[in-house]
């Protein structure tokens, strides 16, 4: 399972939740640049406010070389600076990350290799930096393999779409999941860097906006301990405060919660809740059609169905599919899982800001896919699979003990 979010993997990030506002005072910033081998045109700098949960951008033009930003922050804040407009997808390195602190900064930079910036007058900044650098031999290696995982979950994507016969499709799903396999040695190298910085950097708000990411695809103790350890100033920051607002929801879906009852229509247009499987072991599958590794698991989890449905086990299959319903009606047909029921997750976006007042995903903490959620006959949380929880041994293990064999 990936937790880095450079790439398209299986990696979910969901539509962000807005948060209550920072109530920390706004001070000016100002940033000076330089770039080296554009001498006229447009430079831009963008940022998620998640205090007011929404995306802010500007812009600047580039003159002799030269431009100008200047705006406000009440804290050590994530930036993108860019070429293009669209930062997140940006493969020409032309675009890098910049914390930008409450006072006078400069950055000099060089088109195409926007990843050896030099930035001044941010301690985060420089926290970023050594992080980067101690990544930089591993992610040498791991962009390129991270690119061609993107084309090949690209093809994979686009033969579900043209109806491929079953055995063309699993030739893209199996390179695809051969791309996916090549990169988790790197993704786990990078894991062990980012745990060590976390340790020894509790007051980073670098750290704080790590764990953004990071709280997906940990358990609910593992996020209250590092969080317990940031000062006051990093847990009243908007990164802070995110952090807070996942963790209530990671132990929403965690072990030991009642689990949420939502109801939705399911596929098949009938409507479905989860009062209806009350005195049944139930496991809600959060999954998606474009996900390779969901996809690979299906096969298995037809398996347990199989073998446990006659004893009081159902499947209830949760897909981020909201966008793509006719993907998700072909991957149900095609992976032969209609034998259990499915609906959508319920997230909403109008292009500008997300709906999460339907969002069964954000009842259980969900932020990587797959993640597997068993219920009790009694509607509380017994296990949690994949992020934020257990690996599938031990979900089998649970489903061993207590159907037996």
């Amino acid at each position: 399972m990936n937790k880095i979010i450079s790439f398209c993997y299986c990696y979910f990030l969901l539509g962000t939740v807005l948060l209550a506002q920072n109530k920390r005072t706004d001070q000016d910033f100002v940033l000076n640049g330089k770039i080296e081998g554009v001498n006229v045109g447009v430079i831009y700098l963008s940022r998620y406010d998640f205090a007011q949960g929404k995306l802010f951008k500007d812009s600047a033009q580039i003159e002799n070389g030269q431009f100008h930003f200047n705006g406000k922050v009440s804290e050590p804040a994530e930036f993108q600076i860019s070429l293009t407009k669209d930062a997140d997808n940006d493969w020409t390195n032309n675009a890098t990350t910049v914390f930008i602190e409450p006072h006078k900064m400069t950055i000099e930079l060089r088109k195409n290799h926007f990843d050896q910036a030099l930035i001044s007058g941010s301690v985060s900044q420089q926290e970023l930096e050594q992080l980067n650098k101690e990544k930089a031999s591993i992610m040498k290696v791991l962009t390129p393999l991270g690119k061609e995982y993107d084309r090949k979950n690209l093809e994979y994507i686009a033969a579900i779409r043209r109806t491929k016969d079953e055995d063309s499709l699993q030739y893209y799903k199996d390179i695809a999941v051969a791309a996916k396999d090549a990169m988790d040695p790197y993704d786990e190298q990078l894991d062990k860097i980012d745990s060590v910085f976390i340790e020894s950097h509790p007051a980073s708000y670098v750290t704080a906006s790590m764990m953004r990411w990071k709280t997906g695809s940990m358990t609910a103790a593992e996020v209250t301990a590092i969080y317990k350890r940031m000062p006051p100033a990093v847990q009243q920051s908007s990164y802070g405060k995110y952090v807070m607002n996942e963790l209530v929801k990671l132990r929403q879906g965690s072990p030991g919660a009642k689990a949420y009852v939502f109801s939705a229509t399911d596929i098949n247009g009938k409507e479905l809740s989860l009062s209806d499987f009350k005195g049944e072991y139930v496991m809600l599958d959060f999954w998606a059609s474009w996900c390779v590794p969901c996809r690979k698991g299906n096969p298995h989890l037809k398996d347990l169905y199989h073998k446990y449905n006659s004893k009081g086990f159902e499947i209830i299959g949760i897909s981020d599919d909201d966008y793509k319903p006719d993907a998700w009606r072909k991957a149900v047909e095609k992976d032969g899982i209609g034998i259990w029921r499915h609906v959508l997750r319920g997230l909403k976006y109008d292009g500008k800001n997300f709906d999460h007042s339907n969002d069964i995903s954000e009842h259980f903490g969900i932020h990587t896919l797959p993640t597997k959620i068993l219920i009790d006959p009694n509607g509380m949380i017994i296990g949690r699979y994949g992020g934020g929880g257990e690996n599938d041994e031990a979900m089998d293990k649970k489903l061993s003990e207590i159907f037996g064999g």
